[in-house]
């Protein structure tokens, strides 16, 4: 079973994602630490060094290898992987997706003095996170099989949320 998270930058995509892996019991993939074994190098230095297309060649190489893997798992992915079409598709033909999805001024609450993410070091980063989540919100909707409502509840609520979702619908067996 692949079970794969998607969402803006800051959504928790990677916390929520491996405390719902240890709770349905399969392996926690990041795709942007695979990559960053991949590059040997941090992504924002990549980014930064090749520019965005150059990573989203590589993003999208290692969307589809994690994706594929027979062993399944949860998989948190970056921020933009929903920007390429053909990672939305083998996103949602692939797997149960599974969009966190939280307003900009939330993730600005959250982020604003996070200097690890490469598209908010800019001089406006709510207006920034404002642009992404008009210019994604509805690839991620695409994208996904179930929209979680993060807000404010705890790592653990979320994780709940999302089992119940999957129970519901007959993915996971009821715990």
């Amino acid at each position: 079973m692949h079970v794969s998270l998607i969402g803006l930058p800051g959504s928790g995509k990677s916390t929520v994602g491996r405390q719902l892996a240890r709770r349905l019991k399969l392996q926690f993939l990041d795709s942007d630490h695979v990559i960053e074994e991949r590059l040997g190098c941090a992504i924002r230095d990549y980014f930064e060094r090749e520019g965005e297309v150059s990573f989203r060649d590589v993003e999208e190489s290692v969307i589809d290898e994690l994706t594929g893997l027979a062993t399944g798992g949860v998989l948190s992915t970056g921020g933009g992987a929903v920007l390429r079409p053909v990672n939305r598709q083998r996103l949602h033909e692939r797997g149960h997706v599974v969009y966190l999805r939280s307003s900009p001024e939330e993730l600005f609450r959250r982020l604003r003095h996070d200097v690890s993410r490469p598209l908010l070091q800019v001089a406006d980063p709510l207006g920034r996170l404002r642009e992404l989540y008009t210019q994604r919100d509805p690839l991620y909707r695409e994208t996904a099989h179930f929209v979680i409502e993060t807000g404010r509840p705890s790592v653990s609520t979320l994780v709940n949320m999302i089992a119940m979702q999957l129970e519901l619908a007959g993915i996971v067996p009821v715990s």
